[in-house]
C-alpha cells in the first residue's frame, strides 16, 4: 500500500499502466515492482517449479521480480513505472526474441572508475576528484546513494527540514560528489572488468547504448546483498528482504504489506519495524535470532555509546517507539516456515532450545514477510580481477589493506563489497581508497584532502569499534542443523531443492562447479548469488574443511544480465 513519510511527498497525478491486462495506476518516481505491489499484484514471475514468485531482494540481483514490459524482460525493482506501459508476468523459459540493435557509445578514459555509488562509492570518487582526477562512477540504480542512503524517486518531493538523518546525509553525499565533478553513469550495469596493460577496463551496458570505461584505477564499492534464508515457504510472493522492503519503503513510499512480520538478525531488522509503524503499517511481530541484551552485553554495550551515540540513540527510540506501538518482540526465535495458498499468509516462527534446535512453533497471520539475517559481499568482480580472498566470519571476503588496496595493484575494494562492515566503515573506507588511488597518480594530496584522509583513519578505527561490539550484542544463537526440509529450494532460479542437493553431495559430488552441473543450480538470474553461499556451505559440512577461494562459483561475464544485444554492441 502507498505510505507517507516525513519530508517526502509524491507529486503529480496517477497514470495508468497494466498488467495481465488489469489496470494498474503508477506515480512518477515508482519502481514498477512499487507500483505492481501498491495494486495487490504480487505474483510477477512463473518459475522452473511452476509456482509463481514476486519482489524479493529490491536491489536487481535476485531476479525474481522479472516481468515483461513492453515485450522486454526486465527487473521490475530496477524498472521505471511510465505512463502506458502494458506489464506481464515473465514466463519461467522464453524463447530469445530478435533484439534491437545497442548502439556503441564513444569509450571514456578516465584516471578512476568507480563501480557502485553508496556510502563508500560516491566517498571515494569525492575524494579522488577533489584530488584532481578524473572520475567516473558507474551504478545501477537511477540515482546515488544505494542500498543504505536509499533515495526517493524523481516523482518525489524532498523536504531537507523533515526528512530523517539517514536521508538528508545521503543526499548531500551525492550533491557534493557531483559538484566535486564527478561524471556518474546512472541507470547503468558493469558486466565485466579486465587488465588493460596497467589499467582496467569496464564494459558497461546502459538503455542509450554500450561502452567502455577505461581508468589507471579501478576502486570497487559494490556493497553486499542479503543473505538467504532457506525455510520452506520462503519463495512465496510476498516474503521479502528487510533491504528490499526497506527500497520500497524509502524510494517508493511503498509498504510491503498491511500485515508484516520482521525476522531474522541485526539492527536493519529493528529500523525496518520501526519504519513500518511510522509510516502506519502492523508489524505483528519482530523476530530476532540474538538473546535479548543483559548485564553479559553491558560492555558491548558501553563501547558502542563511547564510539557512536548517535547511532546507539536512535536504536533506543526506535525501540521505544516499537514498544508504544506494541509491536511484539521475540528475541531468541527464528522463522522456521511461511504458508500460504500462492502468496504469504502465516508466519510460523520458534524459539530456539539450548541444544539449538526449535522449541514449539508460534503463528501469526500475515500479508507480507521480511527477513534480513545478515550479508554477503558483491566480490564477483574482485574474484574476476583475480583479487585474492580468504573465508572470514562465514563469508569469502577480500584480501586488502585499511585503505582497500588489494593483491591487484590497480584495483581497490572498498567498504561491504570486499567484507562486512557497515555504511561508516565503508564511508571512511570509501575516502581512505580515494585518497589511496590519488595517491599512486599524482604524488602528494593538497593539504585538506590529506587531512580529510587522516581523520578518515580515524573514523575507520572508531566504526570498527563499534562494529565488534554491535555484532556481540547481536550475536545470533546458534542452530543445529537446517530449518530447510528436502522440498525446501536452495536455488531460487532453477528451483532446486535441498533434498536435491543433499543426494548429489551423498554420492560424492563435492565440488561446487560439479553440484551446478548435475542439477543446473546457480544458472539462474541471480548467477549463484543467493545459491553460492549455501552450496559451499553444504560442501564444508560434507566435506568437513572451510569453504576457500576457489570453492564458490567462477565469476565469468556477464556478470550481471545483460542482453546479447548489450554484449555485441560493447
Amino acid at each position: 500500500m502507498r505510505v507517507d513519510l516525513p519530508g517526502v511527498t509524491r507529486t503529480g497525478v496517477g497514470f495508468a499502466m497494466s498488467f495481465a491486462g488489469r489496470p494498474v495506476t503508477g506515480f512518477a518516481g515508482e519502481s514498477v515492482a512499487a507500483a505492481l505491489v501498491n495494486a495487490g499484484e504480487l505474483v510477477l514471475r512463473d518459475s522452473a517449479a511452476g509456482d509463481g514468485r514476486g519482489v524479493h531482494c529490491g536491489m536487481g540481483i535476485c531476479g525474481e521480480c522479472a516481468v515483461v514490459v513492453d515485450g522486454t524482460v526486465r527487473r521490475a525493482c530496477m524498472t521505471a513505472a511510465a505512463a502506458g506501459m502494458a506489464i506481464a508476468p515473465a514466463p519461467a523459459r522464453a524463447a530469445a526474441a530478435a533484439p534491437d540493435p545497442v548502439p556503441a557509445l564513444a569509450d571514456i578514459d578516465c584516471d578512476v572508475i568507480v563501480i557502485g555509488a553508496g556510502p563508500a562509492g560516491l566517498a571515494a570518487s569525492r575524494m579522488a576528484a577533489r584530488c584532481g582526477l578524473n572520475v567516473v562512477c558507474i551504478d545501477e540504480r537511477a540515482k546515488a546513494g544505494g542500498q543504505y542512503y536509499k533515495q526517493p524517486g524523481a516523482g518525489f518531493a524532498v523536504d531537507p527540514r523533515r526528512v530523517d538523518t539517514q536521508f538528508a546525509d545521503g543526499a548531500a553525499l551525492a550533491s557534493s560528489t557531483a559538484l566535486a565533478g564527478v561524471r556518474c553513469l546512472f541507470a547503468a550495469t558493469a558486466w565485466l572488468a579486465e587488465q588493460d596493460g596497467e589499467a582496467v577496463r569496464v564494459a558497461v551496458s546502459s538503455e542509450a547504448g554500450a561502452l567502455w570505461v577505461r581508468g589507471r584505477r579501478l576502486i570497487i564499492a559494490s556493497g553486499a546483498h542479503e543473505r538467504p534464508w532457506p525455510v520452506p515457504g520462503w519463495t512465496l510472493p510476498g516474503v521479502m528482504t528487510t533491504g528490499g522492503a526497506q527500497t520500497l519503503l524509502r524510494s517508493g513510499l511503498t509498504a510491503p504489506g498491511t500485515r508484516v512480520l520482521v525476522a531474522g538478525n541485526g539492527p536493519l531488522n529493528v529500523q525496518l519495524a520501526h519504519e513500518l509503524v511510522r509510516a502506519g503499517v502492523s508489524v505483528v511481530a519482530l523476530v530476532e535470532q540474538a538473546e535479548a541484551p543483559g548485564a553479559a552485553r553491558i560492555g558491548a554495550a558501553l563501547t558502542m555509546a563511547a564510539t557512536a551515540p548517535d547511532l546507539v540513540g536512535d536504536g533506543l527510540r526506535q525501540l521505544a517507539a516499537l514498544r508504544r506501538a506494541g509491536v511484539v518482540r521475540l528475541n531468541r526465535h527464528v522463522l522456521v516456515r511461511v504458508e500460504g495458498d500462492g502468496r504469504a499468509q502465516a508466519a510460523v516462527v520458534a524459539p530456539i532450545g539450548s541444544d539449538g534446535r526449535p522449541g514449539t512453533a508460534r503463528r501469526f497471520d500475515v500479508d507480507a514477510v521480511c527477513i534480513g539475517a545478515g550479508f554477503v559481499p558483491q566480490s564477483e568482480l574482485a574474484r574476476a580481477l583475480g583479487c585474492a580472498h580468504d573465508w572470514r566470519d562465514g563469508v569469502l571476503a577480500v584480501r586488502r589493506d585499511d585503505d582497500g588496496r588489494t593483491s591487484v595493484a590497480s584495483v581497490f575494494v572498498a567498504g561491504d563489497g570486499g567484507g562486512l562492515g557497515g555504511a561508516r566503515v565503508a564511508l571512511a573506507q570509501g575516502v581512505l581508497a580515494g585518497a589511496a588511488a590519488a595517491r599512486d597518480l599524482v604524488g602528494a594530496l593538497p593539504s585538506e584532502e590529506t587531512h580529510d584522509a587522516r581523520r578518515a583513519t580515524g573514523q575507520l578505527r572508531r566504526a570498527r569499534r563499534f562494529q565488534a561490539a554491535l555484532w556481540d550484542l547481536f550475536a545470533p544463537v546458534p542452530l543445529a542443523g537446517t530449518l530447510a526440509t528436502a522440498e525446501t529450494l536452495l536455488c531460487r532460479c532453477e528451483s532446486v531443492s535441498h533434498g536435491t542437493i543433499a543426494a548429489l553431495l551423498a554420492d560424492g559430488i563435492t565440488d561446487i562447479g560439479s553440484l551446478k552441473r548435475a542439477s543446473r543450480a546457480g544458472m539462474g538470474r541471480c548467477q549463484g548469488r543467493y545459491c553460492g553461499p549455501l552450496l559451499m556451505a553444504m560442501v564444508a559440512e560434507a566435506t568437513g574443511r572451510p569453504p576457500g577461494d576457489d570453492d564458490g562459483f567462477a565469476p565469468r561475464p556477464p556478470l550481471r544480465p545483460v542482453s546479447i544485444a548489450a554484449i555485441a554492441g560493447a
